[in-house]
């Protein structure tokens, strides 16, 4: 695994001449991306580094501002992630969220305890100090968001109230003179309304960051970089079809052109018609080298009679690695390898100290392919978060099923056609997927949600087609709403299009007589089956 402070390989470096940025030092809040999402919504770009990052190496990047997040620790622990304390001697504005605010009680002269009685959920923040640069445009009484059980009970010497709530004296504090502020609550989920402003208050009116980070700069900064680095050499993407490796090969195209070859591996476990629409898109649309590579019946000849979920993702994902490098090398010499890394998945990939709750991802491609493969790795989207690919890849010309296609397990089907794996299963499933895809967005409900798809189930039942008795398998429609994955809800889909999906499935596919809607949220369940 990489670590979280290492340099980019070929994506537009924070630090470049001109480039302002926010630096947000993560304590292990589960809505530190969250913040980070935030500032670059106001087109300020932005980088999460390690909660004790030096202040050295905070001066070398030079950001306009720094954000102390939350995390589930308490500042008077033994082991409580503390930063360098010289950051609070740079000269640059810092706001602290949470723990965040505790942390400048505790390093500047103030006081935390626990609450006598904690804060979680909505309340009620009081402004009194409407001058303060963060609250301004603010109405006076705000709905905000409480997630924690410590509280300051004695400020640092310079700071003055902003802002209280019910149960805290000190829900928003401010040095006026060193542009230090502390938040009790959370400005940057949903449940605080008005909290993007309160955000953007600080990143434009206290840091004074302009509004750099777009597409168009990110793209033309990446194009010059990937150009600069590759040179005359070749570079290999495996092609996935989905949005990020889509996206990157898109990007790598506009910058290299014909020393980008793409492997395309068909495991035989892709959605109905994937290949095509892939072949169709890159190879003839976009004159991208297209190399293909038919799989199936090695991978389903390995997944026969196998039902442990654990067992078959580890099979695919060995017989992939063993298929892509056979196909690298039929491909020919090649100095880089690209891929379609986000940067959730290496900021996920790396725990805050030694709090492994605050390690969201185990299980994540990031650097995971042998080292025999002796490739230079290239990830040009890994300083972008998926709504921001999207942006790039609308940029780049790519089409909007593409650019809009819902997330898809790396394993495919096999996590979806529970109990072993058969073509005359994945059959089955891929026409019930597809009536599922076409009636959503007939109803105008796929772009609207997170994910939509068929499960098949390994439960026959009896029911009764036309005059005939029937003994058939169950099909299980999930559709799910989410921001990031990490937690979903189910969509209360209406009854009529239901009961369209419901139809069709059992009118069309053969071997099914009953379909299943599942209302499980995550959590307690997971989006997928397996």
């Amino acid at each position: 695994m990489k670590s979280q402070n290492a340099p980019s390989p070929v994506a537009p470096a924070a630090s470049s001449p001109g480039q302002e940025q926010i630096v947000i030092l993560d304590f292990g809040s589960q809505y530190t991306q969250v913040i980070a999402r935030r500032v670059r919504e106001c087109q300020v770009y932005s980088q999460i580094l390690r909660f004790d990052t030096p202040a050295t190496r905070l001066a070398e990047l030079r950001p306009k501002g720094i954000i102390l997040s939350g995390g589930p620790a308490s500042v008077y622990d033994a082991d409580a992630p503390l930063p360098d304390p010289g950051i609070f001697e740079l000269g640059i504005p810092i706001l602290g969220i949470c723990y965040g605010v505790q942390l400048l009680a505790h390093f500047l002269g103030g006081r935390v305890e626990p609450g006598q009685q904690r804060e979680y959920g909505k309340g009620t923040l009081h402004v009194k100090r409407p001058g303060c640069a963060l609250f301004a445009g603010l109405p006076r009484r705000l709905q905000v968001w409480n997630s924690h059980g410590d509280r300051l009970t004695r400020l640092p010497r310079g700071f003055v109230v902003v802002a209280t709530s019910e149960n805290s004296p000190y829900a928003a504090i401010e040095h006026p003179h060193k542009r230090f502020f502390g938040l009790q609550f959370h400005p940057e989920v949903v449940h605080t309304p008005r909290g993007r402003e309160l955000l953007a208050n600080f990143v434009h009116k206290v840091c004074g960051c302009g509004r750099q980070w777009t597409m168009r700069n990110y793209l033309e900064q990446a194009v010059e970089e990937i150009r600069a680095r590759v040179g005359q050499e070749r570079v290999l993407l495996g092609l996935s079809g989905g949005v990020d490796s889509s996206v990157a090969a898109a990007l790598l195209h506009r910058a290299v052109g014909d020393q980008l070859t793409c492997i395309f591996v068909n495991n035989g476990l892709l959605r109905a018609r994937e290949p095509e629409v892939v072949q169709e898109v890159f190879g003839r649309h976009f004159q991208i080298r297209l190399q293909y590579e038919d799989a199936s019946e090695l991978f389903l000849r390995r997944l026969r009679g196998v039902t442990d979920p654990e067992r078959k993702r580890k099979i695919i994902g060995r017989t992939f690695i063993e298929v892509f490098e056979a196909a690298t090398r039929r491909a020919g010499p090649a100095r880089f390898l690209a891929q379609g890394t986000l940067y959730p998945d290496v900021i996920e990939s790396v725990p805050i100290g030694g709090n492994p709750a605050s390690l969201i991802k185990s299980h994540h491609n990031v650097g995971g392919l042998p080292r025999r493969m002796r490739f230079e790795l290239i990830e040009p989207l890994r300083c972008l978060f998926k709504d921001e690919v999207r942006k790039l890849g609308r940029a780049l010309g790519l089409p909007r099923e593409i650019l809009w296609r819902q997330p898809f397990p790396g394993p495919g089907l096999a996590v979806r056609c529970l109990g072993e794996v058969t073509p005359e299963k994945l059959a089955i499933l891929r026409q019930a997927d597809a009536i599922v895809v076409e009636e959503m967005k007939r109803g105008g409900w796929y772009y609207k949600t997170w994910q939509a798809f068929a499960v098949l189930l390994p439960v026959r039942s009896v029911g009764v087609q036309g005059d005939e008795r029937t003994y058939d398998w169950t099909v299980a429609v999930r559709v799910v709403e989410s921001q990031d994955g990490m937690t979903a809800d189910w969509v209360k889909l209406p009854y009529a299009l239901l009961e369209r999906i419901s139809t069709r499935i059992t009118n069309e596919v053969r071997g099914v007589n009953r379909v299943v809607f599942d209302i499980t949220s995550k959590p307690p369940g997971t989006i997928e089956w397996e």
